[in-house]
Order: structure tokens, then sequence, then C-alpha cells
């Protein structure tokens, strides 16, 4: 008898693991899709090797935020080189970071998404302030203070359903000097278009936009952006339907997020329900070339775009 009591609370104990497990993978529409190798350190609290984490060496000026959600986690003046082989700060952003004792150390954790970052040490007297967060670099994405390819060139990202239209609205626009249909935000390397419509990689259908600043600002091309397509639609605009036809606006800079950020709430306040994503650019690629400059080639104009006023 105590052998089956026993084998019974073993069993309950696995299920009850393995449906911790999937609510910890649960999808939320508002989390950037995360390859096994990021799973395995945001979602199951692995760690990533020593030394070979992108960030372990880097020191170039800006915020490092949640891979996951894209909260903010860390600046880039309290980060320093500890030796220890991961990312080390010795400060978080103000109510950015959760603590939960661990067994002898202290994990930390984002605290808007719960994903894993690494455990927090104190009293090793590397800096004034006696704490070093050590943290994996596969938890975190890097945001410089200001990205610019020149006086005369910059570059945006933004995802509103088929790139075909939006591609053709952005075209248009004074000082944009080129627009390239292609995939970002997903797990898999070079995806293909059947990959992508297929949701076998999580990528958005998104255009990549050089343009002239002083010609066109960001904050004016992201008004053509929400004016172009519906923000308020959930993976979808208009007959297409699919995760890879959300809206969502990849930022290269904290300029350019923070320009984002204000164009949603300035939307919010006029009653509209902005279902846009706003994270951190990733990998941009390209799409094939039948996809390239769609309209000006087979002639029409877009079926699910439409320039609408929403900011007047």
């Amino acid at each position: 008898m105590k052998i089956q009591i026993f084998l019974l609370m073993l069993i309950l104990a696995c299920t009850s693991g393995c449906a911790q497990n999937k609510a910890d993978e649960s999808v939320n529409p508002f989390y950037q899709t995360l390859t096994q190798e990021e799973k395995e350190v945001i979602i199951y609290k692995g760690t990533e090797r020593p030394y070979t984490g992108k960030y372990d060496k880097f020191y170039e000026a800006g915020i490092y935020v949640c891979k996951r959600c894209g909260a903010e986690l860390y600046k880039s003046t309290d980060k320093f080189n500890s030796g220890c082989g991961w990312p080390s700060f010795d400060d978080e952003i103000q109510g950015a970071v959760h603590r939960t004792k661990d067994g002898f150390r202290t994990e930390i954790t984002c605290n808007t998404c719960g994903a894993h970052l690494g455990h927090v040490f104190l009293n090793e007297g590397f800096t004034d302030k006696n704490t070093r967060h050590c943290v994996n670099s596969i938890s975190l994405e890097f945001i410089p203070a200001r990205v610019s390819q020149g006086a005369d060139m910059d570059t945006a990202y933004f995802a509103g359903g088929c790139f075909w239209g939006v591609e053709y609205y952005l075209e248009q626009a004074t000082g944009v000097l080129s627009v390239e249909s292609g995939y970002m935000g997903g797990r898999k390397e070079n995806p293909t278009y059947r990959e992508v419509s297929s949701h076998q990689s999580g990528h958005a259908e998104v255009v990549q936009v050089v343009y002239n600043p002083s010609k066109i600002d960001y904050k004016e091309l992201a008004k053509i952006f929400f004016e172009i397509h519906d923000p308020t639609q959930v993976n979808r605009q208009g007959p297409d339907v699919g995760n890879q036809y959300r809206s969502e606006i990849y930022y290269r800079s904290v300029e350019q997020k923070e320009i984002a950020e204000e164009l949603v709430s300035l939307l919010e306040l006029k009653g509209f329900k902005v279902a846009t994503r706003i994270n951190p650019a990733t990998t941009f690629w390209k799409a094939e070339d039948y996809h390239q400059d769609y309209y000006m080639r087979n002639g029409g104009t877009p079926y699910c775009h439409k320039r609408v006023d929403r900011f007047s």
C-alpha cells in the first residue's frame, strides 16, 4: 500500500512539473519568439557557458532589455568587467528586476514577464555598490543610445500586415530612399516565405525602410505606418489572417522606441485599442525577389491597406 501511495505521489509530481513547464512556455502575443537555445535559459532557467555570450566584453552606450518581452532592465553605465565570463551590472533600472531566493543563491528575473536572467551576488567588492548582477547574454537584447548610418541615411523596420501593401505606401513618402520586404522577429535563420506563412518560423512580414532624416524624421515615418494599416487588429490585416501579419515596430535605438511609444499613447488617448507590439530589431531577412516592389511590377493597388488620418 505504501508503495502504491508513493507511486501515485510520484506521478502527480511529474504531472504537476509538466504542467508548470507548459504554463511557463505559454505564448503571449506580445512576447518575442524564442529559439530552443533561448528557451533553455529564459524559460527553463539554464545557464550559458561562460565567456561565450555576446555581451560579456561589450561596453557600448545604451540600454539592455529583456529578450522575451523587451522591458528595460539595465543601463550600460552600470555594466562593469568582473572577469566572471558573464555580463555584470552593479545596479538595475528601478523596479525592472525581481529577486527570488534560490538555495544559497538569489535568482534574478524580469519583473515584467518572469524571464530568467541569472543571479545576483552581494559584498564581493567589485564596485562601490557591492552588487553584481550576473546575467546571461542570451536573456538580453542591447539597444544603442543612438544609431545613425550617416547624416543623410537611417533605417526603420515596420510590420503591418502583408508587406506588399506596407512597402507600396512607404515608398511614396518624401525622404524615403528604399523599401525592402522581408522577415523579422522569428526563431529561424534565413526563413522562406513558405515557412513564414505556414507559421514554422515565428517571423512577421516586415519592411526595411532606408530614409533621409533631413527630409523625413522617424516620427513622421512612424505616423504614416500607423495610418496605412489598422493598428487595432491582432494577428491579421483585413482578409489576411495569421501571426505573420501582426502589427509591430522593431526599433533600432532608444530614440525610436520612445517615439513609437509616444505615438501609441496618442492613439490610445484618441480611443484606439492599439495592438501594435514594440520590440527591439533583430536580424532582417530579405524576402524572395518576387516579393520586392510587388505592386510596382504587377500593377494594381493594395487590397488591405489604405491611408487613414488617425492623428488629427
